[in-house]
């Protein structure tokens, strides 16, 4: 086994970790950057998505904001459309990776280790690199939550939505779709387009449409609207109403607020609901809400379902549009001892500024940040805030005082007066 070494070793390269990449090698950091640029998206997000974050929002950062997305469309001379579709963004990264990071290693690691003062990176080839710090930023596919009534069917009857990235496949088949949010109606809207007959069944009383698309959300975000300015944030990250997208939107503020704040933040901010585009393409597809799936059992090649009202489904396939739910022990990249040292709350790591773990030089980013900095972390538009605040850290940069200032006196007053 060979060993060779580097200052930071970066894993994943999806947006947030090409975007670390970029603004460390920019800082002059020596780096290890290792995975297949964009593989999460085009594994594990369907074709014919459109993402449902704003253009301005689908930047992935660079130090000097020259790898836009603008600047891909001159680079390439041609126009995306808005919506982004996820075919585009996927190149978009993969040429953004080409200019910022072009010595990716494209070696899946198997295995994390701590050693002296260090880390050991194990590749799939048996070699290891050393590395003084690690950045974790891997997808989250490993985290897709399953409820447990579906836990005894087999794949080919039940499988998740990050499961697939083409569902031509269901073309003739009768498809239940379980979930409200974006992933769970925009799912049912391409396998009814693929040919399949679809019904989504939602646990909430009604299905919520987000404005985006609408007439008036597209006139409020008009950068010549000066009320684009204050009710949205810079990121314009649509993450919650106004307020809340500009809590979400300081991630530092964030962190310093009170835990039962967080979660009435992230709740608030990430309630399911569909794109206002979306209701168009679902026509024949059934919405059933306000209704939960007791049960599900195997009969023959199809596969029945219980509902709580005590109608019952048989169809060819479940597909569970149920999320992700944050569980550091499942990373199985990350070996036990290296687990067991971490803290932990409600499974994701407890981060300081510049993202570092309780256990001095491991870092966290994307959607493992959500839980200290906020929901902005899983979105694309949460890289720029990260990797400048990661390349501080690892640099030996100090944070904006007058910010950090704010940061902390803002979230005394909401520690007094937003309480549950």
């Amino acid at each position: 086994m060979t060993t060779s070494a580097c200052q930071v070793a970066i894993i994943g390269a999806g947006p947030s970790g090409l975007a670390a990449a970029a603004h460390l090698r920019s800082a002059g950091v020596e780096l290890c950057v290792f995975g297949k640029a964009m593989e999460f998206w085009e594994r594990h997000m369907p074709a014919g998505m459109l993402l449902r974050s704003y253009w301005e929002a689908c930047h992935i950062s660079d130090p000097n904001d020259d790898l836009t997305l603008d600047r891909y469309q001159r680079a390439r001379g041609v126009q995306l459309p808005r919506p982004v579709r996820r075919d585009d963004f996927i190149n978009y990264g993969q040429w953004f990776q080409r200019q910022a990071v072009p010595n990716l290693d494209g070696r899946r690691v198997t295995r994390i280790e701590t050693a002296s003062k260090s880390f050991r990176v194990i590749l799939e080839d048996g070699e290891s690199v050393r590395a003084q710090r690690v950045v974790i930023a891997t997808g989250i596919a490993s985290f897709a939550r399953r409820p447990s009534q579906f836990n005894e069917l087999p794949p080919r009857l039940a499988s998740h939505s990050s499961e697939h990235h083409d569902f031509r496949h269901f073309a003739g088949q009768r498809v239940i779709v379980v979930g409200g949010g974006q992933s769970a109606l925009e799912s049912a809207a391409l396998l009814h387009e693929s040919g399949a007959t679809v019904e989504v069944i939602v646990r909430a009383p009604i299905v919520r449409w987000l404005r985006y698309g609408t007439w008036l959300h597209t006139w409020l975000h008009n950068r010549a609207n000066p009320l684009r300015w204050i009710l949205y944030p810079p990121s314009n990250s649509n993450l919650g109403p106004p307020g809340v997208n500009w809590i979400c939107d300081k991630p530092e503020l964030f962190r310093r607020l009170p835990l039962a704040v967080h979660t009435r933040v992230k709740r608030r901010a990430t309630r399911p609901g569909g794109s206002g585009w979306l209701p168009p393409r679902m026509n024949g597809v059934t919405i059933t809400a306000g209704r939960v799936i007791n049960s599900a059992d195997p009969v023959g090649q199809d596969v029945r379902l219980r509902l709580d009202d005590r109608t019952e489904r048989c169809v060819d396939h479940i597909l569970l549009a149920t999320g992700y739910r944050m569980d550091i022990s499942r990373c199985a990249i990350l070996a036990a001892g290296l687990v067991r040292s971490l803290r932990l709350v409600d499974g994701y790591p407890e981060l300081a500024t510049g993202f570092e773990a309780s256990l001095p030089g491991l870092h966290f980013l994307g959607a493992f940040a959500v839980g200290t900095f906020g929901p902005l972390m899983s979105h694309i538009a949460g890289t720029k805030y990260a990797a400048r605040a990661l390349t501080r850290c690892i640099v030996g940069q100090p944070a904006n005082r007058a910010t950090t200032k704010i940061a902390s006196l803002i979230s005394r007053i909401a520690s007094a007066n937003l309480r549950p």
